[in-house]
């Protein structure tokens, strides 16, 4: 069976990408745990200084996977154990993010697009909310932009993307754009980086412990839901849902 994250390691940086392209690296139960057990090496790893996720395909993560959605409290744990993860986490984007993909970009400390990137919160078209994501999201991107997007599901480019805090840094290369902040990860102090890492992630940390169960109730509530099941047959059937006006 093929696996759905690779791995590589360059000199110190490890490379997590997302490699299921049946699907667009959407969001399934099985990437989940792939991705969950690759963090946990990574994490364990006294070799690797920082992780960069990326991804194979136009497509960075199209969201959750409507035929093999992952559980609720099972994507809570993951992205937790991103951002609790004592080194950091570096996002690099060349293709498209949708919905559950924004929250994964949440809980890298670095992002960085390439100019074919595109991001949307699609949720609402389908019937749901972008509720567990959210956890990532509220601390870290302007809220007026992160009200406009989440309740009209609007397509927004890397430009805008940097300007309301999805992103970190744009550029027409990604990987020109990387190259000192790969550098400078490269120069820290591994219990520095640490130790900083933490101290700039206890705010969504806390919002995590706060708000995370009701979060996840909200999400299976509505997951389960008769618009949800209109939003997503019309999706797979590449219909528009029957609330369209």
């Amino acid at each position: 069976m093929n696996k759905l994250i690779q791995h590589a390691h360059d000199r110190g940086i490890a490379t997590l990408t997302l490699d299921s392209p049946a699907n667009r690296n959407a969001i399934s139960a099985t990437l989940v745990s792939e991705l969950r057990d690759a963090v946990t090496e990574c994490g364990r790893d006294g070799t690797v200084r920082a992780v960069v996720l990326t991804h194979t395909g136009n497509t960075f993560c199209a969201g959750a996977d409507l035929r093999d959605p992952p559980d609720p409290k099972a994507l809570v744990k993951l992205l937790r154990q991103l951002i609790e993860l004592r080194k950091p986490v570096v996002a690099r984007v060349t293709g498209h993010v949708r919905a559950g993909g924004l929250g994964l970009l949440g809980t890298c400390d670095i992002t960085a697009a390439g100019p074919e990137a595109t991001f949307a919160f699609t949720e609402v078209r389908i019937g749901v909310a972008p509720a567990v994501i959210s956890l990532t999201l509220r601390l870290r991107t302007d809220p007026r932009a992160l009200a406009r997007y989440c309740l009209t599901g609007e397509e927004f480019g890397p430009a805008e993307a940097a300007r309301i805090g999805l992103l970190t840094t744009t550029g027409a290369d990604v990987d020109d754009v990387l190259e000192p902040v790969l550098d400078g990860l490269r120069r820290a102090s591994p219990r520095a980086l640490a130790e900083t890492k933490h101290l700039l992630t206890a705010k969504v940390l806390e919002n995590f412990d706060q708000d995370a169960g009701e979060l996840t109730r909200l999400s299976s509530r509505l997951f389960a839901s008769a618009d949800a099941r209109e939003g997503m047959t019309a999706f797979l059937e590449r219909r528009e849902p029957g609330w369209v006006l």
